[in-house]
């Protein structure tokens, strides 16, 4: 509705459309709040924000627009020949930092005032140049009293033409950096160096410390975090599992779309999105499964703040992974000491936007054309209709170079030769052996496989399946849970007789050493289990009684 408001304004600035919002915030924040900063994503703070909030305190009782003069003669029209600016008071204001008194802008019908002056100029300009700046700066010059003008180390301008350095004597003297230029960190300014570090360096905090209460600045508790500490105060901190379970408790921040992302939907409702999980140590693997899987795909990034950092660097290198606009990447911020697996695999999973999800691990390669089999598989199995699970039978190789093999014809013959093998095989054939191999080697049409114990296959379902298990942390029983909650909803597992998928090698990951190395965290995990087995009797009665029996048979 918002974006419709706006649709009408021709505009030149690269920000599109987008650039108007800051118009519309009497309409588009809530009624009741009476004031609000507003700031570009362009800038850096220098220092605590509290200072300029208190500026509004100063306003007289017309002032409803706090603004730092422009830095640049664009608005004085004498950049170059010909050059002909929107109106503007003077020099003009800059609107990448404002002081916005909402509940006076309201009574004063901003909505309507700032529309009148957008049509009119709009007869003559044609379009805007800077966006809203332009706007707001010809309802200052009709409105001079309305504006209140803030100290220019508010906003101190970095972009070519302006003349910033008049505004600061030191650089510690600065509040407000604002890289206001297309060409961001790249502009000419002969304190770049030490703005650009200063940044820098700001996003390699570890954001958690932004997340502790300031002093000085009272907090309404909300219901989420009265419950959280309600439920924090229940656990009993001399379980020897307490770290198990505080960490299910934790709330991680989450970057949604940390990247362009850009998706148009089949028209045959068929679609598949490939979703998976990953760390820092496993990044290397997104180039290769971009070539294997032309469909959308929806990652979630276990990761810091800077190593956040360190991957967008990554993408922005990248040739494969900048010409892939259908990757949807989703940073969850570390925080406590487990991997939350589960949580991070449901945050790929909930922001995946087709109809169906091919639940994967970010290690495995799939098949040359598995998007448009499985595609087509969905179709085949009349999947809208029915509860199925449709499982791509895994192998791996120990080799790190490896000949992809084109066709199960090939990928047999590799398996003969020993280049390659089924999943785990050495290891904990449980978890793949219910895909029967022996079957799949001669099988020309998809089988129907039943639940065992530990049986953890990568499956295709419909987005609406069940979220992961988040009690399951680290490393152990992580998809194993996920696969016998499929079961207890009475999905039909199902083998595609001419899908694969291969596991490529790596180091071993910090949690399985630790599950290896620590006999307390193996029995945490067994309580975790049994904790699991009993939620799930509770929640799908007598039929969930054949997990539990089987894990006592074990």
């Amino acid at each position: 509705v918002l974006i419709w408001l706006l649709s009408w304004i021709p505009n030149k600035h690269y920000s599109g459309i987008y650039g108007l919002m800051k118009l519309t915030l009497t309409k588009a924040l809530p009624s009741d709040l009476s004031k609000v900063i507003v700031l570009d994503t362009d800038i850096t703070f220098a220092t605590d924000i509290a200072e300029l909030w208190g500026i509004f305190r100063k306003f007289t009782d017309k002032q409803v627009i706090g603004l730092v003069e422009n830095q640049s003669d664009w608005y004085l029209g004498n950049l170059w020949k010909n050059h002909k600016p929107w109106p503007a008071l003077g020099r003009g204001f800059n609107t990448g930092v404002i002081l916005l008194y909402l509940e006076r802008l309201r009574r004063i019908g901003w909505e309507q005032m700032w529309r009148l002056t957008a049509e009119r100029e709009l007869m003559s300009m044609l379009s805007t140049s800077l966006a809203d700046q332009d706007i707001f700066n010809a309802f200052i010059k009709q409105n001079p009293v309305l504006v209140h003008q803030l100290p220019c180390f508010w906003n101190v301008q970095l972009s070519d033409h302006t003349r910033s350095e008049q505004c600061y004597t030191e650089v510690s003297d600065l509040k407000v950096i604002h890289w206001n230029s297309p060409k961001k960190l790249r502009v000419k300014n002969k304190h770049v160096e030490f703005f650009r570090n200063l940044y820098l360096t700001f996003l390699e905090y570890d954001g958690n410390l932004l997340r502790r209460e300031l002093f000085g600045c009272p907090t309404q508790a909300s219901p989420e975090s009265i419950k959280l500490q309600k439920a924090l105060e229940e656990l009993d901190e001399d379980d020897q599992c307490y770290d198990f379970r505080r960490e299910r408790l934790t709330v991680h921040r989450v970057h949604l779309y940390f990247l362009q992302y850009d998706y148009t939907p089949t028209e045959d409702n068929t679609d598949i999105t490939l979703v998976a999980q990953l760390s820092m140590d496993r990044l290397q693997m997104l180039e290769a499964i971009c070539k294997h899987w032309e469909g959308p795909i929806s990652l979630a990034l276990y990761m810091s703040d800077a190593e956040a950092q360190q991957f967008l660097r990554y993408a922005q290198a990248s040739e494969v992974l900048k010409n892939r606009k259908n990757v949807g990447y989703h940073i969850v911020y570390k925080e406590g000491q487990f991997y939350p697996v589960n949580l991070v695999r449901n945050v790929a999973l909930k922001n995946a936007n087709t109809p169906y999800v091919f639940l994967t691990d970010v290690d495995f390669l799939p098949m040359y054309g598995l998007y448009d089999y499985l595609r087509k598989s969905v179709v085949q199995m009349d999947m809208a209709h029915t509860k199925k699970a449709l499982v791509v039978p895994a192998f791996e190789t120990l080799r790190y170079r490896l000949s992809f093999p084109k066709s199960k014809a090939e990928l047999l013959s590799m398996l003969d030769m020993g280049t390659l093998y089924t999943f785990r095989y050495h290891v904990w054939p449980k978890g793949h052996a219910p895909t029967n191999y022996a079957k799949w080697r001669t099988a020309t049409t998809p089988y129907k496989v039943e639940w065992e114990p530990d049986f953890e296959p990568y499956v295709v379902v419909r987005r609406e399946c069940p979220e992961y298990d988040q009690r399951f942390v680290g490393f152990g029983w992580n998809k194993v849970s996920h696969i016998m909650e499929l079961d207890a909803q009475e999905y039909d597992l199902m083998v595609l007789p001419n899908a694969f998928m291969i596991h490529m090698p790596h180091a071993p990951s910090f949690d399985i050493s630790k599950f290896r190395s620590s006999s307390s965290y193996r029995n945490c995990l067994n309580t975790l289990k049994d904790e699991f087995h009993q939620d799930l009797s509770r929640k799908y009665g007598s039929a969930a009684l054949k997990y539990l029996t089987a894990q006592r048979n074990i």
